[in-house]
């Protein structure tokens, strides 16, 4: 696996990612969706917010590249297409393109954009939250510390994309969308099951370089990390930033 390709497993990420669209409840009030309305969810994952949209009356398309999120979609009854967010096949389909927690995945940002923009009819709606600049910079900062450290590849500590406020909403500009709102968020989330279960599902690339020595690498970035992401009761958190934003095709 190279350091952006990231695989799944779908039963793995429900126990220890499933927050992820727990917390989406914000990012979908932006999206408001409208029964009726055509909606490509972009990088949809295992399904879970495509269903709760087809359930409030949309048509919705889910799009991955993970085979094993598409079955667990499918099996949601969802509509998926097998497609790269960075090379998207639709053109003029969709009232809405939806993401959440997906985006910062694909580090050809520009070509995201411009497949979204193809994607929507005109004066659709572009309605995401990724990762913003500084999001999980402490856990990255100790994986690169330990890797360094070891002799390691450092670059499979970070491989996404983290933008700021305005980098963003210029490449927004760029690529012929008008930008309503966007807010970039810090948001200290609480991991059910704990620091070393996120690191092995979000980061288990990283890890596997070190064969045998994983467990003990696991380890070592934990106890950099605990005096400033976990607390008295031994509840771990990440740092995460969320950058939100809702766009319009013009």
């Amino acid at each position: 696996m190279s350091a952006i390709h990231q695989t799944w497993d779908a039963a793995d990420y429900a126990a220890n990612g499933r927050f992820v669209s727990d917390l989406a409840a914000d990012v979908l009030q932006w999206l408001a969706p409208r029964p009726g309305e055509r909606i490509l969810d972009l990088g949809c994952g295992d399904g879970v917010i495509a269903q709760r949209l087809a359930r409030a009356g949309c048509q919705v398309v889910g799009v991955d590249t993970d085979a094993a999120m598409l079955d667990a979609a499918r099996a949601r009854g969802v509509t998926v297409v097998r497609a790269s967010g960075e090379d998207l096949p639709f053109e003029r389909e969709f009232d809405a393109v939806f993401s959440n927690a997906a985006l910062h995945w694909m580090r050809q940002a520009r070509a995201v954009l411009e497949g979204v923009h193809r994607a929507l009819r005109p004066g659709g709606r572009f309605v995401a939250e990724m990762g913003g600049h500084g999001n999980v910079a402490a856990v990255i900062t100790a994986m690169r510390a330990v890797a360094r450290h070891r002799g390691a590849d450092e670059s499979l500590a970070g491989p996404w994309f983290f933008p700021t406020e305005e980098a963003y909403g210029e490449m927004l500009r760029q690529a012929g969308f008008k930008v309503r709102r966007m807010a970039l968020i810090p948001r200290p989330t609480p991991l059910p099951g704990g620091m070393s279960a996120w690191l092995k599902t979000f980061r288990g690339v990283f890890f596997a370089q070190f064969g045998e020595d994983a467990p003990v690498v696991l380890a070592e970035v934990e106890d950099l990390l605990r005096p400033v992401l976990c607390d008295a009761r031994g509840q771990w958190s990440a740092d995460y930033v969320r950058l939100r934003l809702e766009a319009v095709k013009e």
